[in-house]
């Protein structure tokens, strides 16, 4: 499913990354320890964590992640979004917890 379809049906926030919303996301990744979401996510995931650091936005870039959803209301730091915006990765917000996120993800048949 196209990004854009996903952040309207979810009401996602877009932080950064906005020239990259005509992705299709083909699966979902939930994961906050950088190694194993870089041994364990696939290209075109929408990766699920509550870490903002800049590091998060080098794994989303080096493994060709679809997007990086941020749960719960959680800040992001200005730096991971100005590196977000220069890597073409984009950084998505909502309220959800990650579990209604997932669901809401799984309900849109993403990764099915």
């Amino acid at each position: 499913m196209n990004l854009k379809d996903v952040c309207d049906k979810l009401e996602l926030k877009v932080l950064a990354g906005n020239n990259g919303l005509e992705r299709d996301i083909n699966g979902v990744y939930i994961c906050d320890l950088l190694s194993w979401v870089m041994a364990n996510a696939q290209k075109g995931d929408a990766w699920i964590t509550v870490m903002t650091h800049s590091n998060v936005i080098a794994v989303a870039s080096l493994l060709e992640l679809g997007c990086i959803i941020v749960p719960e209301g959680i800040e992001v730091e200005a730096e991971s979004l100005a590196k977000a915006d220069e890597e073409g990765i984009p950084v998505l917000a909502s309220g959800l917890t990650a579990y209604k996120l997932a669901t809401g993800l799984y309900e849109l048949e993403i990764g099915k």
